[in-house]
């Protein structure tokens, strides 16, 4: 089947229960309803219904239709299960989003990055500090470690759009997988003086590790979150064993 064509009905029903269209604990419409609204076949159907079970929108039940499962978070909402920008997640949270670099670095790793990081000492990297607003407020400060041979020519135009989007569309780096640290810290001194943390004296922090597709780390991000703006998510099943 065309990928377009169940991705595009993906996309739509997603947008539909995202806004309210398709409400909590709503059946969606029936096999045979979307098949004449969307004018494609039942295998085409079923696979965007299978990604909306696999992103935890809706969940199938035996003899009774599909039911909708997503409930809009309070919070910015963060998925753990999948590699999304910050662009993307501001957008699927309806709010505008902002970047700006405040520090741009060429480095050699050395033992203490290393350390820190996990690439090796000699490999030449990018390093930067990018500030994320979401609806006005800057409530995101990331430090980027990228690899050099992979992220060529990056520039600060670029980091304030999105790193991710020039590597896949203009260089063609295949994103895989990341690896994903969760942790709680005392701010830092940066930390206090660009974000907006009101009374707030810890950060939520994401450490990523993330791979291309021939097996090479090339990031390693350490994203630091104001706790009462974000939550992350996940789509968890139990497997027999």
């Amino acid at each position: 089947m065309p990928k377009a064509k169940y991705a595009e009905i993906y996309k739509d029903l997603k947008r539909k229960i995202e806004t309210g269209e398709y409400e909590f604990q709503e059946l969606l419409p029936s096999e045979n309803t979307l098949v004449q609204e969307y004018d494609c076949s039942r295998n085409t159907i079923r696979r965007a219904i299978g990604d909306l079970v696999a992103d935890g929108y809706v969940q199938t039940m035996q003899g009774k239709g599909v039911r909708i499962i997503f409930q809009p978070a309070l919070q910015t909402s963060f998925t753990i299960g999948s590699i999304e920008t910050f662009t993307e997640s501001a957008k699927r949270n309806n709010q505008k989003s902002k970047t700006k670099v405040i520090h741009f670095a060429e480095l050699v790793v050395d033992k203490k990055i290393a350390a820190k990081t996990g690439f090796n000492i000699g490999d030449e990297i990018y390093y930067l500090q990018r500030l994320h607003y979401l609806d006005g407020k800057a409530l995101i400060l990331n430090h980027n470690y990228f690899l050099k041979s992979v992220a060529k020519d990056l520039t600060i135009e670029i980091a304030e759009k999105s790193i991710y989007d020039y590597l896949e569309n203009t260089l063609g780096v295949s994103i895989v997988t990341s690896k994903r640290i969760i942790t709680v810290e005392k701010m830092t001194e940066i930390d206090e003086k660009y974000l907006d943390l009101g009374d707030y004296n810890c950060m939520a922090v994401v450490s990523s590790y993330t791979y291309n597709s021939d097996g090479v780390m090339f990031e390693y991000t350490q994203s630091r979150h104001r706790p009462d703006y974000f939550s992350f998510q996940d789509n968890a099943t139990r497997r027999s064993i």
